[in-house]
């Protein structure tokens, strides 16, 4: 990351990488965010210091016409564009597919990792996720060849996505046992509304072994924004997904909360609920996307807003 005093003293450990305390979503590139509107949020986000991007090869195969790795394609034309890869820790993704999972075989990481650096316009990813674990293969087989991956220059850390407290603690003991390349950081779904998706066993895997955490969905698709109200409607692909949650008392105790709190700061009911996780233990960097400028404000407000402890009792307490 290149020298701002601004954010030099915020920026969070992730392995031997230094991360800005908001990861930002790849996931809209190629999808809500064309790719000239991309560059805009992106520019936006580094000017602002920010230094983590969050894709994967997947992204997004989801929408139709497209066959998945839109969004990688994009960050390697802006990385072209920009000539500063250097300055940005770059983080996706292998084992998703669309329709089916590639899976995480020896040779489906090794061909995933190929096909992400040739569209990321790169030689090295700084943090590689498995994305879905894949029981069909021993985790012997999954770290050894990520092991490879780190021993050959090609990822820097690895890092694990969707994987149950079980199989996460024996890929991180095979690492250690056999001294090779070890999970650093695990990224779960978690945030105000949808908090038993990580606390309890995954949670304690993660405090047990060190791992920095970097939430997606940390934002409810959008509901924590505070943008969905009653008989409200928003135009957004995922408003579906997020309006569920006016439905149910946590959502209409964890909305108000948030509207307390923000009022308290002058400021935005998604500034609360990321500054609200980034209080989380093992919580490094939340994940949240932008497809305009206009949406980033909020979002990096976020790293600098500290609530006082009867805020964030209030918070949790609204969540549970």
């Amino acid at each position: 990351m290149a020298d701002n005093t601004d954010t030099a003293d915020i920026t969070r450990k992730i392995g031997g990488l230094s991360v800005f305390p908001l990861s930002l979503g790849g996931n809209v590139f190629g999808w809500t965010a064309n790719e000239a509107e991309s560059f805009r949020v992106l520019d936006a986000y580094a000017a602002a210091g920010g230094n983590f991007i969050d894709t994967a090869d997947v992204y997004s195969a989801w929408v139709p016409g497209n066959q998945g790795g839109e969004s990688e394609t994009i960050l390697g034309n802006w990385f072209a564009s920009r000539g500063n890869r250097s300055d940005v820790v770059l983080a996706t993704k292998v084992g998703g597919g669309s329709p089916e999972p590639r899976g995480l075989t020896s040779s489906a990481i090794k061909s995933g990792v190929e096909e992400s650096l040739q569209r990321l316009r790169t030689d090295y990813i700084d943090l590689y996720y498995t994305h879905y674990d894949d029981p069909s293969v021993p985790v012997e087989e999954i770290i050894t060849t990520l092991d490879e991956l780190v021993r050959e220059g090609k990822v820097r850390e690895i890092a694990a996505s969707n994987v149950a407290a079980d199989r996460l603690e024996a890929l991180l003991t095979f690492s250690t046992r056999e001294n090779l390349a070890r999970y650093v950081a695990l990224q779960p779904h978690y945030n105000l509304v949808s908090r038993d998706t990580f606390e309890g066993d995954l949670a304690d895997v993660a405090t047990r072994h060190g791992l920095a955490t970097a939430p997606y969905y940390a934002l409810a698709s959008g509901f924590l924004t505070g943008k969905y109200r009653p008989g409200t409607a928003v135009d957004s692909p995922r408003s579906t997904g997020a309006a569920k949650h006016l439905e149910t008392e946590r959502g209409q105790k964890v909305l108000a909360a948030l509207d307390d709190v923000a009022a308290n700061h002058g400021t935005e009911p998604a500034t609360v609920a990321l500054a609200w996780l980034l209080a989380r233990p093992t919580v490094v960097a939340p994940i949240a996307s932008a497809r305009t400028v206009d949406q980033l404000p909020p979002l990096l407000a976020s790293v600098n807003l500290k609530l006082t402890q009867p805020e964030l009792d209030l918070l949790t307490s609204a969540s549970d």
